[in-house]
């Protein structure tokens, strides 16, 4: 089951997302996830009824009660330095930003730059949106074209204190997992001395942690499941400095 789960994980989407992207694709199986063109496709098509966002997996609704504790316990000073890799169009940058109550300087980052230029509009109130407001007077939000597997250019080393992968592993492996690996070692780099990683997916335990343990020698890898939402279960990879 488990080995059946790495072959299918990568195309395994809540049921309403799954629906949007085989009506927009026709199907993901032919297609490589970590084609920028695939994505710049998807971000282009029509939006399921006025949803301005996209979720693969879940969404800020269903992660808020994981996250706020982590971020509730973070030993740094805020505003908290937050970093999305892969963002898309999702709710999790734009929910961090307006519902979260601890201050939060959150940065979302994807290589399309349909993607990127849908968010920064619904940020700003375009497309008939109301503009976006913080939940905290301090919080900030910024969306920027990038390669999750080269972030020098807008991610200095150790600058954040929580980097989010959603689903971005997943869609990168597709195309190899050197490719997975490198991203990989981008977050770890980013991320500062006492900051946490977390990956979530779909993805079974016994298939994604020994490929963390592997690339992320010297830290602590840890998993939760969370869910199921809308049936399926899911998972948080968790990666933190070894004490």
């Amino acid at each position: 089951m488990a080995a059946l789960r790495a072959t299918l994980h990568v195309a395994t989407l809540a049921a309403g997302a799954r629906r949007a992207l085989l009506g927009r694709e026709g199907s993901l199986a032919g297609n490589c996830l970590a084609y920028r063109r695939l994505w710049d496709k998807l971000h282009s098509g029509p939006r399921v009824g006025s949803v301005p966002t996209f979720d693969w997996f879940f969404g800020y609704e269903e992660a808020q009660g994981f996250l706020l504790p982590l971020l509730q316990e973070a030993q740094a000073a805020y505003p908290l330095r937050v970093l999305d890799v892969g963002c898309g169009t999702s709710s999790l940058c734009t929910g961090l930003y307006t519902k979260c109550p601890i201050p939060v300087d959150v940065l979302g980052v994807d290589f399309s730059p349909v993607a990127v230029a849908h968010m920064n509009s619904l940020l700003e109130g375009g497309q008939d949106q109301i503009p976006l407001y913080p939940g905290h007077p301090a919080s900030q939000l910024q969306f920027i074209q990038a390669d999750a597997q080269n972030l020098e250019p807008v991610a200095p080393s150790g600058s954040f204190q929580l980097v989010l992968d959603k689903g971005t592993w997943d869609a990168v492996a597709r195309g190899g997992l050197p490719g997975a690996y490198q991203l990989l070692s981008e977050c770890l780099r980013v991320l500062s001395p006492q900051g946490t990683l977390i990956q979530f997916s779909d993805e079974d335990p016994d298939v994604r942690l020994p490929c963390l343990e592997q690339g992320s020698q010297g830290w602590t890898v840890t998993v939760q499941e969370l869910g199921p939402f809308r049936g399926i279960p899911y998972f948080a990879y968790l990666v933190q400095v070894s004490h």
